[in-house]
């Protein structure tokens, strides 16, 4: 799954001031991502607000997506939940035809044991016509899937081939990286580690930033990718500050404001989540001025 190696992003949806998707938004940052470097697109992630979209709306998505894209980059789809069997049953009907991979999160709410874990993926892994890259996020799903658990499912399972691991846990990524088969990758599911991910032995990232600074973001996974610590250090301690920002008052928020701010969408977001205040408006515009001048 070399197509998965570098930088991918988890694209948001852009919503017009109705709450309806817009769609010719979602194709410029498809387009912009594509004009600025990224190496693949996560479709339908926890960044789309998926949990907000109905099915309509989500194969609305899958369809821009798919014919902006018009097969220049890898694409990756997020199927996923915490009920075993609709995510098998929705794998066994989904036209995949245009996808890489699916990205599939640990389950959340039940908070399962690591053999309910296990044995969730296993089905799923037994019903995916496609690759399958794990999905760790233990601050949204309420349990970690521990590093036995995903080396498991790696050894076991031929059609997972990756981890996107946003645990936060650098011990817990060594672990891993040190036990996984050769050809399976691991990805920062977080972009303040995914710097430290990527010179550990890591594959790049699925990033938020990265959509919203596509050329920077993808240098430094670079950089990292290629033994180049100082370098890409160097873009790390530039986009720190907006690393925490966009993150300060919840997921999308502190990235459509960025895509605001650059002219592309805007910053709606759907309730049960608020759009960004206006003080961290100005800190994101303020950091991307910032930003801008340092590269004049």
């Amino acid at each position: 799954m070399e197509q998965l190696i570098g930088t991918g992003v988890a694209l948001i949806t852009p919503f017009r001031e109705n709450l309806s998707i817009d769609a010719e938004a979602l194709e410029r940052v498809v387009e912009y991502n594509i004009q600025e470097g990224v190496d693949y697109l996560v479709v339908l992630g926890t960044t789309a607000e998926s949990a907000t979209l109905s099915q309509a709306e989500k194969q609305l998505v899958v369809d821009v997506v798919v014919r902006s894209n018009a097969g220049r980059l890898p694409l990756v789809l997020g199927v996923g939940g915490n009920n075993t069997m609709s995510v098998t049953n929705e794998l066994k009907t989904l036209d995949l035809s245009d996808f890489d991979a699916i990205l599939s999160v640990s389950p959340y709410y039940n908070k399962p044991t690591q053999e309910g874990i296990y044995q969730h993926f296993k089905m799923i892994s037994e019903a995916s016509p496609i690759p399958i890259v794990l999905y760790n996020v233990p601050s949204r799903t309420g349990s970690n899937m521990l590093p036995e658990t995903t080396l498991k499912l790696a050894h076991n399972f031929s059609n997972i081939v990756a981890i996107k691991e946003a645990c936060g846990d650098s011990i817990q990524i060594d672990k891993i990286i040190k036990g996984k088969p050769e050809s399976f990758l691991v990805i920062s599911g977080d972009d303040a580690t995914a710097l430290p991910t990527v010179l550990a032995g890591g594959a790049g990232v699925i990033s938020v930033l990265g959509q919203g600074l596509p050329a920077l973001f993808s240098e430094m996974i670079k950089f990292g990718l290629e033994g180049n610590p100082k370098s890409a250090y160097a873009i790390h301690h530039k986009l720190f500050d907006l690393m925490s920002l966009i993150f300060e008052e919840g997921n999308p928020a502190g990235i459509k404001s960025i895509f605001e701010c650059k002219g592309i969408s805007r910053a709606t977001v759907r309730l049960p989540l608020v759009e960004a205040t206006p003080v961290l408006k100005e800190k994101i515009a303020s950091s991307l001025k910032t930003l801008d001048k340092a590269h004049v």
